[in-house]
């Protein structure tokens, strides 16, 4: 299972590929090569997830959606839609396409940010400009994960 874990800002070569830095090859499993990439559905980036983690997160809909649902039908084509595989070629680059680029604004240099299971993808302009509010984060983290396990239920 592959962790991803860091950001890093990298420049798109004149054709548009994107190296993939060194720290998140290494995390990849053996022989993974291909991914993934979709528009985020809250925020403004694309999500990266190697093939096998993109294989759970489908089953996952799957067991929760009806085809057959005319919302669950609709779910799905914009979920897929917004969707794209790619491959990392033998130097380890890989090409988003251009129409998921423009989505985000990602036309000049992108931060790829390690969450976990996946990268996110943003454009450097957008990265910057969360904002890194160490307080904001601490309240969180005590709103989301301060309770005790008793008081939870």
């Amino acid at each position: 299972m592959s962790t991803f874990i860091g950001d890093f800002e990298c420049k798109p070569d004149a054709k548009g590929r994107i190296v993939l830095p060194a720290a998140f090859k290494k995390a990849l499993c053996e022989g993974e090569l291909r991914f993934v990439v979709r528009k985020d559905l809250f925020e403004d980036c694309l999500v990266l997830y190697p093939y096998a983690y993109w294989e759970e997160e489908r089953q996952r809909l799957h067991r929760k959606l009806n085809p057959y649902n005319r919302e669950h039908k609709q779910f799905l084509r914009e979920f897929f839609r917004a969707s794209a595989e790619l491959s990392l070629d033998a130097n380890g680059r890989f090409l988003v396409p251009r129409r998921l680029m423009e989505q985000v604004g990602a036309t000049g240099s992108v931060v790829l940010v390690g969450i976990d299971r996946y990268i996110e993808l943003w454009s450097a302009e957008a990265y910057k400009a969360l904002a890194d509010n160490p307080a904001a984060l601490a309240s969180l983290a005590e709103e989301l994960l301060g309770m005790s396990d008793d008081k939870q239920k």
